[in-house]
């Protein structure tokens, strides 16, 4: 899966040009195939109706397609913003975010409701995730942010040594969409990468993984968000094991130097002194959790299966916290009550949009002014920071940085 506001959500001021028919396949920079490409798609023809591809769906999808070749830059040139964990946490866990998930989450009770009852997975992970995957389904994402990803997958498979079995199978995948009649190469817009709608999915995990939860006869992370979000429901769930109905982990206060790399159950934590932060009891003592301190000094938690199962959408530790926290505060839980060392605390909505707008006017373009911080933010950001001599220049918009914006003015 693929992080949103990682890779395109904060470019607000590039509107896609909308075109019809095959017309949207041809990105805007290709004049003509590079060498080797025609025949290519002409030999890859064989390989696809081998595996089931009608002619006629491997005709209309690929027979003028022309590959886009941005996608090597985007793989060379992703941004680089080293940041710390609390950097991390607050751009992701943001006020615009628990905001927008409350308003999600209030227009669609009733689904979450049954994902609950059908899955066991939590509204609060799920909106999280929706929420960082696709600013919850945002259109503008859409129009503004993604690409037609079948010029992206067939320049991937054609012409990239490293992992061209992957990009294949995925390009044979997404062509099985279109033969299904669930999709169409027109509404099949993503990342670079390929990944599309509310959650992100890749055509595998589409193809294999997606269910028809809202009954409509096809499968489709994009429109109503049912199938997205009951689909990743059902991943969660099968491929990352998250136990039904069991909440990720807690920030806790451990006694003295507490620490233990298996895992037990709440009940024996609790018998070793370690307590939950807030001071509320564990609510499942069986259940069975690990102790992970983050960084030396910062909150310390206890996390269970269901974090893990976070962590298998993004191999990333940083990413099922973010994630697992998101869930929670937009269900009204507060910050971490034990902050990491040398944070700051999170930019409110306005303060973004104060931020950017003075960004703005001294001449760094973060792409627009709505709050949401994201790679056009955060190098306005970094440039900013690079002039004025405050270090380290790492993009991170935080308290520091509107302080000194603020005295410019």
């Amino acid at each position: 899966m693929t992080e949103i506001d990682s890779h395109f959500l904060p470019t607000r001021r590039a509107v896609l040009q909308s075109a019809l028919g095959a017309a949207l396949l041809l990105p805007s920079a290709a004049l003509a195939a590079p060498p080797g490409f025609d025949q290519w798609r002409d030999q890859f023809r064989a390989r696809a109706l081998a595996k089931g591809i009608s002619d006629a769906t491997y005709t209309r999808v690929m027979g003028r397609i022309e590959p886009d070749m941005s996608v090597f830059k985007q793989m060379q040139k992703q941004p680089e913003f080293h940041e710390q964990i609390w950097q991390y946490i607050n751009r992701r866990v943001s006020d615009w975010r628990i905001i927008a998930g409350r308003e999600a989450l209030r227009n669609n009770e009733a689904l979450f409701t049954r994902i609950e009852r059908d899955f066991g997975v939590e509204r609060g992970t799920l909106l999280a995730l929706w929420g960082v995957e696709s600013a919850f389904g945002d259109p503008l994402v859409q129009q503004n942010h993604m690409r037609p990803v079948f010029p992206s997958l067939a320049a991937l498979a054609w012409n990239e040594p490293r992992r061209r079995a992957y990009w294949e199978t995925e390009l044979i995948n997404a062509l099985k969409i279109v033969d299904r009649g669930w999709s169409t190469p027109e509404e099949m817009r993503g990342s670079w990468a390929g990944a599309m709608g509310h959650t992100q999915w890749m055509p595998e995990v589409w193809l294999n993984v997606g269910i028809d939860y809202d009954r409509d006869g096809k499968v489709s992370p994009f429109g109503r968000p049912d199938d997205a979000l009951g689909s990743s429901a059902k991943f969660l769930l099968n491929r990352g094991k998250y136990p039904r109905g069991e909440h990720w982990g807690y920030e806790v206060r451990p006694a003295g130097a507490a620490s233990s790399s298996g895992g037990k159950t709440y009940a024996a934590w609790s018998a070793a002194g370690v307590s939950r932060a807030d001071g509320q009891p564990f609510p499942q003592p069986n259940a069975s959790a690990k102790l992970w301190v983050p960084v030396p000094g910062g909150p310390v938690f206890l996390i269970g299966q269901a974090f893990y199962a976070v962590k298998s959408y993004n191999p990333s530790m940083n990413y099922a916290l973010a994630i697992c926290h998101l869930g929670d505060r937009i269900l009204g839980a507060p910050p971490f009550l034990q902050p990491f060392p040398g944070s700051e605390r999170a930019l409110t909505l306005a303060e973004v949009q104060e931020m950017q707008t003075r960004l703005t006017r001294a001449g760094f373009d973060t792409g627009g002014t709505d709050g949401r911080v994201g790679n056009d933010t955060m190098k306005a950001v970094k440039d900013y920071q690079t002039k004025m001599g405050l270090l380290p220049a790492d993009g991170y918009g935080g308290l520091t940085v509107l302080a000194r914006l603020r005295q410019g003015s």
